[in-house]
């Protein structure tokens, strides 16, 4: 049986994802596979550019795969090549080397791009989205002392805090009334804000910019809509990101905010056409998270490799562990009560940088906002992924009582195997363990076997916890002890 000619657009974390997931079902055998990418080089994780701009991290360290990975895996990279027009009726991929790639199936992964927003002067402006950015804004600070970072969603506050480990002086400006307004209730981006001028980050918010200000070349300034302007050598927008549709509305799919596919993540108006990750736009809605990107690249490569023909994908009920700024933070399901009977319970200490705040339906988590208690986060993830039910008192849920006071961190050994510890991944401590028994020693080596903590590497210090519960502390080439764990 002759292969048929696949055509991904789209190398990012969604589009090398698919690609993994198919090549790990066989989809090799059954399919001549082309990925297209716009960056001159293999894929990386685009999480961890902050951490690059940080310092924590070198540009070789957040490499996932690279242009070697595609060779040995058979898969034709056209790496550093743009898709400049499909044409679905012929089904031809049209590119910027002057190549016209035929295809059978084709699956956009276009990702997202970053807003800019109709400021004069955002030309100027540096954004973060790819490792090159990086370089640039570097290269910014290297002589420029005195930053201003407008958006104060995740990304504007993770670079804010990376260019203010570089001895930048940094002032976050924020349009909407209080910082990450699509996690965050305001009492809790309060807590947020408070911890990040306590390390020496100023934050304006409910403040408009509206000029860049330069001097030929050189920036020297904003100016923002209350008149107020303030000095700085560089500005970087983080305003928010938009799907990359506009190659697949040229091609005539239907598009709305995302590329629209259904369950099978099929496009309309055009057969053997889908689309995932950022670009997708399901049942209404954008996720622009990691984890459900790498669901559908998973349901996708099920259905087109025939293992699950049934595989659909009907919505991510997401949890996100955060370090924002180097503060501990999560955010599941819901940020403020829908339903008349949805109860909240809230609990802060401003002072101290603590806020938990819970909304429960029909006595379960139906959303949840922790920051600065990174003990309390593994227990409320796993009650919000199981849809456990609660305890009557529900302080119970916040606090578990030990001798009347609240309780310590939950030790690894005493995490129930089926307690989710990699949300991008979904991989829970029974499958951590079982692969540690089975010779993945190291971070590393868990890293390859099960993928937990090769997402936005959060959920990094609770893997390594478990894999030294489950090695017993035994030196590397000494069996691991099994702790009673013959499952997982």
């Amino acid at each position: 049986m002759s292969k048929r000619r696949l055509v991904v657009v789209g190398n990012g974390m969604g589009g090398a994802r698919f690609v993994e997931e198919l090549v790990s079902r066989g989809g090799r055998h059954l399919f001549e596979i082309a990925i297209y990418g716009d960056e001159p080089y293999g894929a990386y994780n685009r999480i961890l550019l902050s951490s690059v701009l940080a310092g924590h991290h070198q540009p070789s360290d957040i490499v996932t795969n690279p242009p070697a990975w595609y060779a040995e895996h058979g898969v034709a990279l056209h790496a550093g090549v743009i898709v400049e027009a499909i044409d679905t009726h012929g089904r031809t991929v049209r590119s910027s080397d002057g190549g016209v790639q035929p295809y059978d199936v084709l699956v956009f992964a276009t990702g997202s791009r970053p807003f800019l927003p109709p400021i004069d002067g955002i030309e100027h402006a540096l954004v973060l989205r790819r490792l090159d950015d990086c370089a640039r804004i570097l290269e910014q600070a290297r002589y420029g002392r005195r930053a201003i970072v407008i958006g104060g969603g995740l990304l504007g506050l993770e670079a804010a805090r990376g260019l203010f480990n570089h001895g930048i002086d940094v002032h976050v400006v924020h349009l909407a009334p209080h910082l990450m307004e699509a996690q965050l209730d305001e009492p809790g981006a309060e807590v947020l804000r408070l911890q990040l001028t306590g390390l020496g980050i100023r934050v304006s918010t409910s403040l408009s910019t509206t000029a860049i200000r330069t001097d030929g070349d050189r920036v020297t300034g904003a100016a923002f809509s209350d008149g107020s302007v303030l000095d700085c050598n560089f500005v970087m927008v983080a305003a928010g990101i938009r799907p990359a549709a506009d190659l697949a509305r040229r091609a005539g799919l239907a598009v709305c905010r995302g590329i629209a596919v259904d369950d099978h993540l099929a496009c309309s108006g055009a057969d053997d056409v889908y689309a995932i990750g950022d670009c997708a736009e399901h049942r209404g809605r954008v996720q622009g998270l990691v984890a459900p990107a790498w669901e559908q690249a998973r349901v996708l490569a099920e259905r087109l490799t025939g293992r699950n023909l049934h595989a659909s994908y009907a919505g991510s009920r997401v949890a996100t562990k955060l370090k924002v700024a180097g503060v501990d933070l999560a955010v599941m399901g819901l940020k403020e009560p829908v339903e008349e009977d949805d109860e909240v319970v809230s609990y802060a200490e401003v002072r101290r940088g603590v806020y938990k705040k819970l909304i429960v339906r029909g006595d379960r988590i139906a959303g949840a906002i922790v920051i600065g208690d990174a003990a309390a986060i593994p227990r409320l993830t796993q009650a919000f992924h199981e849809e456990a039910v609660l305890p009557p008192n529900r302080y119970e849920t916040l606090f578990p009582l030990i001798g009347g006071a609240p309780g310590p961190p939950v030790p690894a050994a005493d995490l129930p195997d089926t307690a989710q510890i990699c949300d991008c991944n979904a991989v829970s401590k029974g499958r951590i363990v079982k692969a540690v028994l089975a010779g993945a020693r190291g971070l590393r080596a868990i890293r390859d076997r099960t993928r937990a903590s090769t997402g936005c590497g959060s959920c990094t210090p609770e893997v390594q916890k478990i894999i030294d519960f489950a090695c017993g502390g035994v030196p590397p080439g000494v069996g691991a002890r099994t702790h009673g764990h013959g499952r997982a």
